[in-house]
């Protein structure tokens, strides 16, 4: 990188459909900075979760000198290039319009463009329909390379003050409750720490299922990272789920969990009941008490016995209520 002793350019960071960028510049602390374009490939650039500040300056070398941005929102990632002087080609590529997207951003490829993907926030292919296109550009030979920076994921676990050795991203958690909580049964077995996103209007709910299911574990509520108003509770996951109508429900949160203790291996009546209620709904009764056996630690006899009562309050005459 060089850096030239001119004003900052204000620039709205559009450039026409198929135009090379107005500049391969970007700015910092009031000095523009050259860029020269990459190598052709694919660039995974990682963007900041909350605070601008966070990116990185190999990232904004990258970003102002590529020919193309692909990015989730165009509106989103203009307010990160217009911050900085970059007036790199902005374009969409999110899940709706992915599959009519990776075409032409292969084609762009083959005539030796050097392309950038970013998501909204943090990196990409966490959470997003990146991996598709990584997969293609793989398969097509193209030089796919990471650019690390800011992750929610990896910010949360850092602060939640719980084991980090072993973890378990899970993303969102399904948001109708009968599944939700059969997900939470699966994940409680999971001998790790578990990191979750959700949405405000479903958080409170959700702490209420994982105390329900996993009961007093150590955890932490991680809101807003890195953002003005950024927050974080620990508290075991019953104190959480009993503040939970007290809780600030506005903006971004990440749910970190700790592992079961030792010994805590067996699930409680109510965690199987919903285990056996989600798995009869698309399961013969065999399969879903082989599932809830391996899952719940119970005894095999019992696991059947109930299976066979909670088909019959569900009226499932259709189904295999045997174990042939």
């Amino acid at each position: 990188m060089r850096a030239k002793t001119l004003p900052i350019n204000r620039t709205d960071g559009k450039n026409p459909e198929g135009a090379e960028p107005a500049s391969r510049n970007f700015a910092v602390g009031g000095h523009v900075l050259s860029a020269p374009k990459p190598v052709p490939g694919l660039y995974l650039v990682a963007t900041p979760i909350g605070n601008l500040g966070d990116i990185t300056l190999r990232a904004l070398e990258t970003l102002a000198g590529v020919d193309i941005i692909a990015c989730e929102d165009t509106r989103i990632t203009r307010r990160l290039t217009e911050r900085y002087g970059i007036t790199a080609l902005l374009k969409p590529y999110h899940e709706h319009n992915a599959a009519l997207a990776r075409p032409k951003i292969l084609e762009k490829l083959a005539q030796g463009a050097s392309i950038a993907l970013v998501s909204d926030a943090g990196t990409p292919l966490i959470s997003d329909p990146g991996f598709k296109l990584v997969r293609e550009v793989c398969a097509a030979g193209f030089p796919v390379i990471a650019l690390p920076g800011p992750s929610s994921v990896l910010s949360a676990l850092s602060v939640a003050a719980l084991p980090t050795d072993r973890f378990f991203f899970e993303g969102f958690l399904p948001p109708k409750q009968t599944a939700r909580r059969a997900r939470l049964t699966e994940l409680s077995r999971i001998d790790a720490t578990l990191v979750m996103f959700e949405s405000g209007n479903r958080v409170q709910d959700s702490l209420r299922d994982l105390a329900g299911i996993m009961g007093g574990r150590d955890a932490a509520i991680c809101r807003e990272l890195t953002k003005m108003h950024e927050e974080v509770r620990r508290a075991p996951l019953t104190e959480l789920a009993q503040a939970a109508d007290a809780l600030e429900t506005r903006g971004e949160f990440v749910l970190v969990i700790g592992p079961p203790a030792a010994g805590a291996q067996t699930m409680t009546d109510g965690a199987v009941d919903d285990l056996l209620r989600a798995s009869l709904a698309r399961d013969s009764v065999k399969d879903a008490v082989a599932h809830a056996v391996e899952l719940s630690g119970r005894p095999r006899r019992e696991i059947y016995a109930r299976a066979l009562e909670l088909a019959k309050e569900n009226n499932a005459a259709g189904g295999d209520d045997g174990e042939d």
